[in-house]
């Protein structure tokens, strides 16, 4: 007899891998105590944070806490409900009106998790017989809302307008409505989308616009309204998605949009309609992270000059980095031989951030995935460049190995 769990003897042994190359696993790190948005308690010693995604260091918002707090006190817990049963309170409505009106939108919905407001928004907006035009570097929560859908999937180079161009020509005159997906900071390497030239092939093309801002919001943009704002195209872009775990520092997710017919999605949306909303507390806390979001546009500027910062110091040790200065910064390393040992290293040195293996990196090489904040001081930053700096001459990795 089959065994159920023969699938996974090939996670078994890659995983057996990791572990026995560093002695540890990667993807089980504790955060045993949250020091403050930027240090952490990971095996008993004080670590430097370069892999959360906590980009305003709103997760340790004073605002926040408070707001979570007493909508604990007055309204409990939990929904314990559906967003079409019982699980819309008062609050939801308030965000989701803010939310809106933050993006400058007609309607929003917001959803339990980032993930499924993907899920639930690609799956829902296309069925059999429409296409999807995703970018081949898109997340996990795009391709599985594409699976759901039943739509025909199109891939198109990362970050290439002309072969998106090319594929939705070859489609014109099909029967089926056209959706383009794309994301306005792509999460692995921090690469940023031309959005604007992806609206003119949108406009070309007759197809639909979905930006996933879930990396950009709060990042890109005058207010912070993503990649789209930056770069003054979103009155073109028909639905954007994204998370309040990045920027906001909370959880959830949410899609806005001027089409009139996003009510009717309400009503149609599996992932939205099927789970339990968000508990009071959390609306709370992201409602008031929105507003210090609006309230201190300073963070959005530290944030950038923290993420030059942290990008030129890994050029001057002759890393592999991202092209782009983000909040999101990858060093490709070229075998995993490589990559493991280094992450190891960097947390005994007290610096944590985030390994990536093949085949979930974009061109099949390890990386290690850093994220920094606007609450990094500068002296933090130097440090983590140092450590990543004996690290790399400790393992073994040299400026001419990861030179681009």
């Amino acid at each position: 007899m089959t065994s159920l769990f023969s699938k996974f003897e090939g996670t078994a042994g890659a995983l057996g891998s990791v572990v026995a190359v560093g002695g540890r696993n990667p993807f089980a790190v504790v955060i045993e105590k949250p020091v403050s948005s930027t240090v952490g308690i990971i095996e008993g010693r004080e670590t430097l944070l370069f892999g959360t995604n906590n980009y305003l260091g709103l997760s340790q918002s004073k605002n926040a806490i408070r707001a979570a707090q007493e909508a604990a006190a007055a309204c409990g817990v939990g929904t314990t409900g559906s967003r079409i049963a019982n699980g819309t309170q008062s609050l939801h409505r308030q965000l989701e009106k803010d939310i809106a009106a933050f993006f400058g939108r007609r309607d929003a919905m917001v959803f339990s998790t980032g993930y499924q407001a993907n899920l639930g928004i690609i799956s829902t907006l296309a069925g059999k017989g429409d296409h999807l035009f995703l970018d081949a570097d898109s997340h996990a929560s795009i391709y599985d809302g594409s699976r759901l859908s039943a739509a025909e999937v199109i891939r198109f180079r990362h970050n290439d307008p002309d072969n998106l161009y090319k594929r939705l020509k070859r489609m014109e005159g099909t029967p089926g409505a056209k959706l383009i997906v794309v994301e306005g900071i792509y999460s692995m390497t921090g690469n940023v989308a031309p959005i604007a030239e992806f609206v003119a092939v949108k406009k070309e093309t007759g197809a639909y616009l979905l930006v996933d801002e879930a990396h950009s919001f709060g990042v890109l943009g005058e207010n912070g309204r993503g990649a789209a704002e930056a770069d003054g195209v979103e009155a073109d872009v028909d639905f954007i998605v994204g998370t309040f775990s990045k920027s906001l520092g909370t959880v959830g997710g949410y899609c806005v949009s001027d089409h009139p017919e996003l009510e009717f999605v309400r009503l149609n949306c599996r992932p939205y309609m099927f789970t339990a909303s968000l508990p009071p507390e959390v609306i709370a806390a992201t409602t008031a992270a929105l507003g210090d979001m609006q309230a201190h546009p300073e963070l959005r500027k530290q944030l950038m000059a923290n993420a030059q910062q942290l990008h030129a110091g890994f050029v001057d040790i002759g890393l592999n980095a991202s092209k782009q200065a983000t909040p999101v910064i990858a060093v490709t390393l070229e075998t995993a031989e490589e990559a493991i040992p280094m992450w190891n290293r960097l947390l005994e040195l007290g610096v944590y951030v985030n390994l990536s293996l093949p085949p979930a990196t974009p061109d099949s090489r390890p990386l290690l995935r850093c994220s920094v904040m606007a609450t990094h001081t500068p002296e933090q930053i130097a440090q983590a460049i140092a450590i990543f700096r004996q690290a790399a001459a400790e393992v073994g990795v040299s400026p001419a190995a990861t030179a681009a």
